[in-house]
């Protein structure tokens, strides 16, 4: 099987340990007002991963749910999702958090227990701020590009992406792509580039129809042009409905599948297809399904003693897959 016709996914499972957020983006189906979500303790967490470790499951995706910068819960909440990943990672998990925007001490501090971290651009264009994102201030695309640069900096191999349909113009892709490419010249850290079409669920506010998922082969091509190629693409495949658009996704430059597991939280409406139906679309095409790791072997330098020796393990593990 050429190298040029693999199609990889990770073996996730998400873990949060709030719902609330201080952000209101009219589109989400994920969030909770403050106060109004209780937060996953660790006594749970213990149990969970207990579970988890005979399931196969890798990657452990720490997904928050923003407590205010400002808030007197602030380190309360931090440190929450540090010792979850500290669990996570001692369990034989390799964590990736995706919590947001961090301060710069925080990022530091997760990068001891991460095997990679994300957190979406979404869009670049400020109009959104005052449609989708008016009441959403951590939205303000300053603020995510400073993360971006941050990661950089301190060498955390990282995933970012673009939410699609949300009122942006097409040229607005664009842009965000150019700065997602400008930003990994310089620094080199970003694996991933999620390209997620944005779908309707029960909780929203946003009236908007779903993204045509039609159009994503010509923006995925688009992205290949523009993206340095050792980033990789990475579409939701339980966001494409359509078999023959997936695979027209991946013709047109596309090699990743993302956490595939139990629960997307993101998009709660829209369950994960079942990898023996990733598979029967996929290997008659000539594609081949392979599982990896939440962070990529050119990264593996960067990562702390301790993420190392969990790398190394599922290294060997991956021999027998």
């Amino acid at each position: 099987m050429s190298l040029s016709r693999i199609v990889t996914y990770s073996a996730a499972y998400t873990l949060v340990p709030t719902y609330e957020c201080f952000n209101r983006c009219t589109y989400c189906n994920f969030r909770a007002d403050p106060g109004r979500s209780a937060w996953l303790t660790l006594a749970e967490v213990e149990r969970k991963l207990e579970y988890l470790l005979s399931q196969g499951i890798c990657e452990i995706l720490v997904l928050s749910g923003e407590v205010h910068p400002d808030s007197s819960r602030r380190d309360a909440w931090f440190q929450r999702i540090y010792d979850i990943c500290q669990l996570a990672l001692s369990g034989g998990f390799l964590p990736h958090t995706n919590a947001g925007p961090l301060r710069f001490q925080e990022m530091q501090q997760l990068k001891q227990v991460n095997a990679s971290m994300g957190l979406m651009l979404e869009q670049l264009t400020p109009n959104l701020l005052e449609t989708v994102h008016l009441h959403a201030p951590s939205k303000v695309p300053e603020l995510r590009l400073q993360q971006l640069e941050w990661a950089g900096k301190l060498k955390i191999p990282f995933t970012t992406g673009l939410l699609l349909g949300i009122g942006e113009r097409k040229d607005d892709r664009i842009e965000t792509l150019e700065a997602i490419a400008q930003i990994h010249r310089q620094w080199g850290h970003i694996q991933e580039v999620i390209l997620q079409p944005y779908s309707p669920g029960d909780r929203q506010s946003f009236t908007a129809s779903a993204f045509n998922s039609h159009h994503l082969p010509d923006l995925i091509a688009k992205a290949r042009d523009i993206l340095p190629q050792t980033i990789t693409i990475q579409i939701p495949p339980n966001l494409i409905p359509d078999a023959s658009v997936l695979l027209d996704c991946l013709e047109a430059g596309a090699r990743d599948l993302g956490g595939i597991g139990p629960k997307d939280e993101v998009n709660p409406d829209y369950p994960h297809p079942h990898l023996q139906r990733l598979r029967e679309i996929l290997e008659p095409a000539g594609w081949q399904l392979m599982l990896r790791l939440p962070v990529y072997p050119q990264y593996y330098d960067w990562l702390s003693p301790q993420l190392r020796e969990a790398v190394a393990a599922w290294e060997c593990k991956l021999l027998h897959f």
